[in-house]
């Protein structure tokens, strides 16, 4: 059975090491090269009290949380990252082994939605807000969850996808290199000067481990204009397309 969904877009931003405009995004999806493991972005419209707290993944995530948001309230939102605050969580469990005692901050900010609480909380804005993860096939599910909050009647939903590498721990049981990145769109059930649909149905054959992380390879898609993108990730065959 084939399902579908369909959103507009009314606000967009991405940020990598070294791609921060819509320009170097562009060139970047036109011909994509491995983006450097270090940088974070400067989160200038946090509190440096807040902002000191965030890591790579939450800096990048948050850096455009804030820029598609576009100062806007009262918009909820969908934070997602298939692997999250994993290096902060593997240095809790290290300091575990060795007897020091943990860090209370380090382990609030270990939690996968301790992102989206600290932006909220920085804003001071109450609206709900969901943390996600689902392995190779995260971005896909964000996207039906926020899609399911505008079915409901919410005018907007933001949603923030963010990921790193896996610390030096994991890389034997890494499937694939992944790259440090965040975008955000800000989506609505209609206007905007963009609209994409995401559809997808089971699939037979096993996933493609080669190529971009899943949230990346659609980034490029959608920053290099395609028309489409088809995938296969968590037993699904996912179908991007714009709608024009």
């Amino acid at each position: 059975m084939h399902r579908r969904v369909s959103f507009s877009i009314l606000g967009h931003a991405a940020w990598a090491p070294g791609l921060a405009s819509t320009d170097d995004w562009a060139a970047w999806a036109a011909a994509p090269r491995t983006i450097p493991a270090e940088g974070e972005p400067g989160v200038r419209a946090m509190p440096p009290m807040l902002r000191r707290r965030l890591g790579q993944l939450g800096k990048m995530a948050l850096e455009v949380a804030y820029g598609a948001l576009d100062g806007r309230t009262g918009v909820p939102t969908v934070f997602c990252s298939r692997h999250g605050e994993t290096p902060r969580a593997i240095a809790l469990l290290e300091d575990m082994a060795t007897g020091t005692p943990l860090s209370p901050t380090a382990f609030g900010m270990s939690v996968h939605n301790a992102n989206a609480g600290l932006f909220s909380i920085a804003r001071g804005d109450r609206a709900n807000h969901i943390a996600l993860a689902a392995g190779t096939a995260t971005l896909e599910h964000a996207v039906i969850e926020a899609c399911g909050l505008l079915a409901d009647g919410e005018p907007a939903v933001l949603l923030v996808a963010a990921d790193c590498p896996l610390p030096p721990t994991f890389a034997p049981f890494a499937d694939r290199a992944e790259q440090p990145h965040a975008f955000a769109w800000l989506m609505a059930a209609d206007g905007g000067t963009e609209r994409l649909s995401l559809g997808w149905q089971a699939a037979d054959e096993g996933e493609d481990h080669g190529g971009l992380p899943g949230t990346l390879d659609v980034l490029r898609f959608y920053a290099a204009g395609a028309a489409q993108l088809e995938r296969v990730a968590g037993r699904q065959r996912w179908r991007w397309s714009r709608d024009g």
